[in-house]
């Protein structure tokens, strides 16, 4: 079985006092997971090193970072690069989410980039891709995620493919309330998956995680990951509730 994954994404969120409690009582409520399932906590820069720490021991739980700079090293105030990211421990990265594309304008190009720094520096990265709901509308969403697949993944061998995982992301479901079906999250993630296989093989296509992400709730969660291609969620405001966000991982794939 392909690995089942819940990724929580903390975005811009939490003082230090309120992520340390988070953190605690996500560790009290850790559910017994099986060794195909993982937790991914991605959070802001601040806090990476003590998600490190209070997750020592826990091998089911990974730390990911939200952002990486696509240089590593240079006069670049303000920004931080992967080898910082690596050398902290960090395992995970989000690239490519779709708050990163709006507001701070990162092309399919600059997330190419992106990639290959985190890849050479052993960090998994998370590729977010999704469609507006005007694209939605159109009935062209289908071409539009293609499109950002092949601009930003499809430099890469396949071997090196094998090395990330994909979050499918509508972007009109993210923050609104409103949730693709799930019938809509498993048609997306089949396409993505063909998309997937006419460039690198069916092999790849059938073994690379594609997660969910869009208003997922531990009241939906389990109506989503159902499907036979969502491997999981990213997830957003439901991760900020240790107990919402540990209905969310025993929504998982137990087989």
């Amino acid at each position: 079985m392909r690995p089942q994954i819940a990724a929580a994404n903390w975005k811009m969120n939490l003082t230090l006092p309120q992520a340390e409690a988070l953190l605690d009582a996500l560790l009290a409520t850790s559910r017994t997971t099986a060794p195909h399932q993982q937790v991914i906590l991605a959070m802001p820069f601040p806090y990476l090193p003590l998600a490190i720490s209070r997750t020592a021991g826990q091998s089911h739980i990974s730390i990911a970072a939200q952002n990486c700079h696509h240089k590593p090293s240079g006069a670049y105030t303000g920004e931080v690069s992967a080898p910082m990211l690596a050398s902290l421990g960090i395992t995970h990265i989000l690239i490519g989410h779709s708050e990163r594309r709006e507001y701070f304008l990162e092309d399919d190009v600059l997330l190419a980039a992106k990639l290959d720094i985190a890849l050479e520096h052993g960090l998994t990265p998370v590729f977010c891709c999704g469609e507006p709901l005007r694209v939605r509308e159109a009935g062209t969403h289908d071409a539009f995620v293609a499109t950002q697949l092949r601009n930003s993944l499809f430099h890469l061998p396949p071997e090196r493919l094998a090395g990330l995982l994909i979050a499918y992301e509508p972007i009109w479901a993210i923050g609104t309330g409103r949730t693709a079906t799930a019938e809509q999250a498993q048609e997306m993630h089949a396409g993505l998956r063909s998309v997937i296989a006419r460039h690198a093989g069916d092999t790849l296509a059938a073994t690379i995680p594609i997660l969910y992400g869009g208003s997922v709730k531990g009241s939906n969660a389990g109506e989503l990951f159902s499907k036979p291609d969502v491997d999981g969620g990213l997830v957003g405001g439901a991760s900020l509730d240790a107990v919402d966000f540990g209905r969310i991982v025993g929504a998982l794939k137990q087989a």
